[in-house]
């Protein structure tokens, strides 16, 4: 749920804000074409939530783990390299990613770059893919804050890694985003009721 929300769109507005959030997010990640699309759940894969979720979109269901988010990251990545040659991993809160920024990613990937980054508007970054993962690359980040995307491109230096950079995006973190997307009109009509 996205708690940073909750002053504005009350408990049930932001879960059902996050909801429409991960359903779009799905949707995007099944029609890029990828072969392979998980949830990656917390704080358990027996919620209904997710349950449903997988139901509806045919996903495979993993669980996040403990720890901080990069702790969380480098964990799916590890384990879905096993049995694939990349990987693109992007959260539920950027409306405006699309089945060609996934394909953007994959191509990059596949042209021998080490990493492929979507940075985000607020000094994060919404997709990041990785054909290697490093413990290094997630370590001591500051996670949520604006150094993220700069954190993020002096590891890559530091592990003398290739990576390249797709178009900047946004996502829905604060108030001020919550109108943005209801300027933008990428959620559909009916799920724009939190607002």
């Amino acid at each position: 749920m996205k708690t940073r929300l909750v002053p504005l769109l009350g408990e049930k507005g932001a879960m059902r804000l996050h909801a429409r959030l991960v359903a779009r997010t799905l949707r995007t990640a099944l029609d890029s074409g990828f072969d392979n699309v998980d949830l990656y759940c917390s704080p358990a894969m027996n919620n209904i939530f997710f349950i449903k979720n997988q139901k509806r979109f045919g996903v495979c269901l993993q669980s996040q783990g403990r720890g901080n988010l990069g702790e969380r990251m480098y964990r799916a990545f590890k384990r879905a390299l096993r049995s694939n040659p990349y990987v693109v991993l992007i959260g539920s809160d950027c409306p405006a990613l699309t089945p060609a920024d996934l394909r953007a990613a994959a191509r990059a990937l596949k042209a021998g770059a080490d990493a492929v980054l979507s940075p985000a508007e607020d000094g994060g970054y919404a997709l990041i893919g990785l054909r290697r993962v490093s413990r290094r690359l997630f370590a001591g980040v500051d996670w949520g804050g604006p150094e993220v995307l700069a954190q993020t491109r002096g590891r890559l230096k530091a592990l003398h890694w290739r990576w390249q950079e797709l178009r900047t995006l946004w996502d829905v973190d604060r108030p001020e985003d919550v109108a943005r997307l209801r300027r933008s009109r990428l959620l559909e009509p009916r799920s724009r009721r939190y607002l």
